[in-house]
């Protein structure tokens, strides 16, 4: 949950909702073009032996994205890996 929150921080994400027990963690991305709000929603759950990571970006406006919510979900998987190697 600490890494999520970091990266989102480190992103320039606002932090919107941190439910540490339930696991999820809420954001919103707001795009440089247009300036539209865009939500984030991280649940983290540990199945036995391991811990799985459930990510989903949502756009507010519009029927297509153009690929942005795909690339946020990458970037943040990126930027998780770097905080996490620290």
């Amino acid at each position: 949950m600490a890494a999520i929150t970091k990266a989102m921080e480190n992103l320039g994400w606002e932090l919107v909702n941190s439910d540490v027990n339930n696991g999820i963690v809420e954001a919103t991305d707001t795009t440089i073009w247009f300036g539209f709000k865009d939500d984030v929603v991280v649940r983290i759950n540990d199945k036995g032996s391991k811990r799985v990571v459930d990510i989903r970006s949502k756009s507010r406006i519009g029927k297509s994205d153009l690929g942005k919510n795909a690339q946020r979900i990458k970037t943040l998987i990126d930027e998780l890996n770097a905080v996490v190697v620290q």
